[in-house]
């Protein structure tokens, strides 16, 4: 990851992300290996480089006695600034209410303060793990606004998720990741333009197989007047095969995260 991007780690469920991230954090150790932030290493410098990070995990528990404020002003205190106003700020931004003690808040806005948490000192480095669960639609698009003017402003970003639409939307670069070990790393770009486009086809008239026998055509199903396959290559292919059937309805979309995997991953075996 180079600094000044933001960077997408993606996998299913299980591959590793997490682990992952608790490492670079030295919240476990390493059995093997290293690894460097800022140019240290992650166990021998910890404390030293947590002070220049903002971390926020998939799940967020807090003592549910304490108002929203006194909490921030206490995960302020380790980092000997003075955070008001920007807690101010980034609440305001997030729409939370900063009077509220945490065991009245919802799942939604205990996120929220957990994203406060990790902003309010400015960190140079931001480790996200799946940070839009609970959120509603508008107040994710406000998140990925505010990530925007954070990286702006000079912070890195890593941004570990399995919604392939918020890496896309978000990220320059994207690390694949199986059974803890990477994948692939790819350009934003170049993972779109390699990555199979999903086809539904229903025409007038009952489909034969020899229509579809195209380069590029993968998992194909036929059900009568409906067709349905993942395709990579030039559309223009499919379209002109489409012009010699009568076509009722077309549909046209990205793949699931899930199928993207199984296409990286068939590709390393």
């Amino acid at each position: 990851m180079e600094e000044g991007e933001i960077f997408g780690f993606i996998g299913p469920n299980g591959a590793g992300k997490s682990t992952t991230i608790k490492t670079l954090l030295s919240l476990i150790y390493p059995t093997s290996g290293n690894a460097k932030i800022f140019g240290k290493d992650v166990t021998e410098f910890g404390p030293e480089i947590k002070q220049n990070i903002g971390y926020l995990p998939s799940e967020v528990f807090y003592y549910d006695n304490m108002r929203v404020k006194d909490l921030l002003k206490y995960s302020a205190s380790f980092y000997k600034k003075d955070c008001t106003k920007r807690i101010h700020e980034l609440a305001e931004i997030l729409n939370l209410d900063l009077t509220k003690k945490i065991t009245d808040l919802s799942l939604g806005n205990k996120k929220k303060v957990g994203i406060v948490q990790g902003l309010l000192h400015e960190p140079k480095l931001i480790i996200l793990d799946e940070p839009t669960s609970g959120l509603d639609p508008l107040m994710q698009q406000r998140f990925f606004e505010l990530l925007e003017k954070e990286n702006k402003k000079g912070a890195t970003i890593l941004f570990s998720s399995h919604i392939l639409s918020e890496v896309q939307r978000l990220c320059d670069r994207v690390a694949i990741i199986k059974e803890g070990r990477l994948v692939t790393v790819e350009k934003i770009s170049t993972l779109k333009e390699n990555n199979y486009k999903r086809f539904k086809i229903e025409a007038k008239d009952k489909l034969a197989k020899e229509y579809f026998a195209i380069d590029g055509i993968n998992k194909l199903e036929i059900n009568e007047n409906t067709v349905s396959f993942l395709f990579k290559g030039d559309v223009n292919e499919v379209n002109k095969r489409l012009s010699t059937i009568q076509v009722t309805n077309l549909w046209v979309d990205e793949p699931d995260l899930e199928e993207i995997f199984i296409h990286y991953y068939e590709k390393e075996a």
